[in-house]
């Protein structure tokens, strides 16, 4: 007899908070009250105001529901698209849903080279199964002490990675985002080395947690949170989740990462919100979750040790932040 022992992170469809519960205003309002800089967009920033009508309709997406769920409430949608790390579009948390507009993500390609069997340059739809797409429930850091909980839908990035055909030798993923001065008004500045870019371990990217989304709270990737897909590794909390993505290399060698470049005293290779460590300029001890005015304890791997903490065995992870 078969007996399927149910993962931590599983939970029943039932427990899901459904998505119209946090599409009001009055809640948008009380989930911004706790953030600094959000204030303003309670009022004026869920795709209303000057920049709406350049808003791309977001096309409602085909999904299974995956039993991928922290258990708890989901970040108001409204939050979720309005306040977002994006340097291409600029350094406020505001600045990509008011800029974003300019992106188009259709039609869009991925090359796909190095330690690989098909190198090829991929569209989308080849790339990313959209027959079987799923949505999990992940939990991400944005920035400093604050975090969110969001619906994602995609595919693993196994199943990207199996399709191309990952050849004996293979160490690493590199990933990078599109840079194109045009429809990325940021890029023009020297805020980063462009274009952006990031990587993991193969064995990080391998594990079952790890995510390329296409979508959120049913529908396709707003331009502002990464469209037309981005990673979503959950155990790093917001790090590695690198947007737009344009290019996928396999290698022997450890790749570089935009803020490993820009920031190496505090950002390597292996970043992570380690709570036993304090960030140069911030406590990762606890955390405020966005729509809360409390605090909680921050986790190590987010919760996800169970599942990934064999991948950094022996590693010391203060020294590998």
């Amino acid at each position: 007899m078969l007996i399927k022992n149910k993962k931590s992170w599983h939970e029943s469809e039932n427990a899901v908070t459904p998505e119209g519960l946090y599409q009001t205003r009055r809640t948008f309002i009380k989930g911004a009250a706790g953030i600094v800089g959000l204030a303003g967009l309670a009022g004026a920033g869920v795709a209303s105001g000057a920049f709406a009508a350049n808003q791309r309709v977001l096309n409602k997406l085909d999904h299974t529901k995956s039993g991928f769920d922290p258990r708890e409430a989901l970040t108001p949608e409204a939050a979720v698209t309005n306040y977002n790390n994006y340097y291409e579009y600029g350094t406020d948390k505001a600045d990509p849903a008011a800029n974003a507009w300019r992106l188009q993500p259709k039609p869009w390609s991925v090359s796909v080279d190095g330690m690989v069997d098909k190198p090829a340059t991929y569209a989308f739809e080849d790339l990313v199964d959209m027959q079987s797409l799923e949505e999990r429930i992940y939990r991400l850091r944005c920035v400093e002490a604050w975090s969110m909980v969001i619906p994602w839908i995609g595919v693993p990035l196994s199943a990207i990675l199996a399709k191309v055909g990952v050849q004996g030798g293979a160490k690493y993923v590199g990933f990078e985002t599109l840079a194109d001065p045009k429809q990325m008004p940021g890029v023009r500045r020297r805020v980063l080395d462009w274009p952006y870019v990031e990587g993991l371990t193969l064995a990080e990217a391998m594990n079952p947690l790890t995510f390329v989304a296409v979508g959120l709270y049913g529908k396709e990737l707003p331009n502002q949170n990464g469209a037309p897909l981005r990673l979503i590794v959950p155990w790093k909390y917001g790090y590695k989740s690198i947007k737009s993505i344009v290019r996928i290399t396999l290698g022997d060698k450890q790749p570089e990462t935009s803020w490993g470049r820009s920031a190496p005293s505090e950002y390597g290779f292996y970043s992570n919100v380690n709570p036993l460590v304090e960030h140069p300029r911030w406590s990762q001890a606890r955390e405020r979750r966005i729509g809360e005015f409390g605090r909680r304890k921050t986790l190590m791997f987010n919760g996800y040790g169970e599942q990934v903490a064999h991948l950094y065995a022996g590693m010391d992870l203060r020294e590998n932040h």
